[in-house]
């Protein structure tokens, strides 16, 4: 350490001075003391103030420029230094000698620019204001080709320096972006495969760039995918599969993307991973079928990509996914029950599904989670069902398979989201069903529940999801039985509320619902009608300009019908509909105008 002050000294004497010699075996002493203790000797080097001598010595010319910017990429490693690189004038410098022909000055250069930058908000500002990115960018572009060793070395550090200067920094991950870094990372990653350090260093670069839109857009554009696949195909470690699957899974979020990896044959690698990790016990197995199969999921979230692997229901990939349904692994019964929900997009498929047996296959995996089961393998099973209960053909073979009797199953579930799914799925299979809108409308324990639910505003979704069943379930049946069960059971009031949903269909559906309370059952829900205030609810919804005008008509037919009850008629004396109604005969919908006209008369004549 004496040395290293002596060399100190020296370097400040010689700095002004610059006899070669003498430089040379300064600054060989301060990456000799670096090598054994970096922190110490970085503390003395910052307080001799020797870093603002540095910037001088930084030039083309000097045959000491790389061992000084090694030293200051030395010290830029322990993150006391970075600031006081920045201050002391290093970057504008080191960023000059980009343009430099050295490859040995280029590449100590890079790893002092990438150094700094690392976690350094300073540095990463510094080395922006000098323009540093748009130079690395153009090194890697025009080395691309070239695949010596020391070049190979050169890139890599370029990349690091890159990666380092861009990291978690949306504004700086797009000016690369602009810069149009993406494709020449495309690039080198094709034509340096054989490189590790490399192959590495651009993965990580692609996982930072990844996760932006725009990036997205322009990996679209390359082969990225083709390469991406290939490099997995060539991996056997699990921490290099997992490194590409980080780039592979913000990539696939993309439509376009989705559709190469599945053209550039990802899918049967991912089924391989499957097939070799299913049965076994080790962590990083689990781990790793776990992210191959929810990648597979999110393959089918594309409509093209989801197209070409259904294969009108004969494709391979179709059938090995339907074996993971009865699998005694809940990762695959996830994955395989979200691969049905998401093939279950349209309705050609829906159909071919339920002929082909698929239903059974997810009753069968919802009776293995009836008590104390997987949570997100229900809520899975559900979806795929309330999916394939959408094409009208579907609705009555779904029914008589028993789907409605193993989806009541979960009604003592208190988990939300299965909740939901549950409710999604009884509504589906109810419409235009009447048979089974009476059957499961005059189950009293679903009523109540319901009724129960209606009430859940911590989960909106669920609110709202009960309503609309309560409403089907009167609205197809038009049972006077199921009235009366959701009277007694204390429905009647959500109803009401219903009609007054931010959501004009759920309006719609309430009026509608109302309208044949008003006409079947009347009597025995005036008293409900009345306290939910139905009747003032109607005058508001008739005088706000912002109504739909199909909740305008719906109000008005629901209004004649209100007046068979003393009470609620009395009520719709009291509020001065008839003016409000007679300014509708001129509504600019004929057929709001006309239903004006008749409810006019009607309240005419009753008053």
């Amino acid at each position: 350490m004496d040395n290293l002050s002596d060399a100190l000294k020296k370097l400040k004497i010689t700095a002004v001075d610059s006899t070669t010699d003498s430089l040379e075996g300064c600054l060989d002493c301060l990456l000799q003391a670096l090598a054994q203790n970096n922190t110490e000797t970085s503390e003395k080097i910052q307080k001799s103030g020797i870093l603002q001598v540095f910037a001088s010595l930084l030039t083309p010319q000097s045959s000491c420029t790389a061992k000084v910017a090694n030293i200051i990429a030395e010290v830029a490693k322990n993150e006391f230094m970075r600031n006081p690189c920045v201050d002391a004038g290093l970057i504008q410098p080191l960023v000059q000698l980009l343009h430099c022909k050295d490859q040995e000055v280029l590449l100590q250069t890079g790893r002092a620019l990438g150094n700094i930058c690392y976690d350094s908000h300073e540095g990463r500002s510094a080395v922006d204001r000098a323009g540093g990115a748009q130079i690395v960018i153009e090194h890697l572009r025009s080395l691309c080709s070239k695949t010596d060793p020391a070049i190979e070395k050169l890139l890599t550090v370029f990349c690091g320096m890159l990666m380092n200067y861009s990291n978690e920094n949306d504004i700086l991950q797009s000016q690369l972006i602009n810069m149009g870094v993406i494709p020449t990372l495309v690039k080198l990653l094709g034509i340096h495969c054989q490189n590790a350090a490399l192959t590495e260093m651009c993965l990580v670069a692609f996982g930072n760039l990844a996760e932006l839109e725009s990036s997205k857009e322009q990996f679209a554009y390359t082969n990225i995918a083709e390469e991406l696949v290939k490099l997995f195909k060539k991996q056997a470690e699990h921490d290099k599969k997992e490194m590409i699957f980080e780039v592979l899974a913000p990539l696939a979020e993309n439509d376009v993307i989705k559709l190469q990896l599945v053209e550039a044959g990802l899918v049967e690698c991912l089924l391989e991973i499957v097939q070799k990790t299913v049965n076994s016990d080790k962590e990083e197995d689990i781990a790793e079928l776990k992210t191959a199969s929810d990648l597979m999921v999110l393959l089918l979230l594309g409509d093209e990509s989801m197209q070409k692997l259904f294969e009108g229901g004969k494709g391979s990939v179709f059938q090995r996914v339907l074996s993971w349904i009865p699998s005694n692994n809940h990762q695959l019964q996830l994955a395989g029950a979200l691969a049905i929900a998401n093939f279950a997009r349209n309705d050609g498929n829906c159909i071919h599904m339920v002929d082909y047996g698929i239903v059974q296959k997810l009753m069968d995996l919802l009776d293995r989670h009836v008590e104390d089961g997987n949570v997100t393998v229900q809520h899975a099973a559900l979806s795929a069902l309330r999916n394939l209960a959408i094409p009208v053909v579907n609705k009555a073979k779904m029914l008589s398979a028993g789907v409605a009797e193993a989806v009541l199953k979960f009604l003592r579930s208190e988990m939300p989201p299965v909740q939901f799914k549950l409710l999604g799925t009884l509504r589906m299979l109810i419409d235009a069903q009447a048979e089974a809108a009476e059957q499961l409308g005059k189950n009293m324990k679903l009523v109540e529940r319901l009724v129960e639910w209606c009430e859940a505003k911590d989960h909106a979704g669920v609110m709202g999801e009960s309503n609309r069943l309560l409403s089907a379930l009167i609205r197809h049946s038009k049972s006077k039985d199921v009235i009366r069960t959701i009277v007694q059971s204390g429905g009647i009031k959500h109803l009401v509320t219903m009609a007054t949903s931010e959501h004009v269909i759920m309006q719609n559906e309430a009026l509608v619902a109302l309208a044949l309370i008003a006409a079947l059952e009347l009597v025995t829900a005036e008293k409900d009608l009345e306290s939910a205030q139905l009747v003032q609810i109607l005058h508001r919804l008739l005088s706000d300009e912002m109504s739909a005008p199909e909740i305008k008509y719906n109000s008005m037919v629901l209004i004649c019908s209100l007046m068979g009850s003393e009470p609620l008629h009395k009520e719709v004396q009291n509020l001065a509909f008839l003016e409000v109604v007679s300014k509708l005969r001129s509504h600019e919908n004929k057929t709001v105008a006309q239903q004006a006209s008749l409810t006019e008369q009607r309240l005419a004549v009753e008053s």
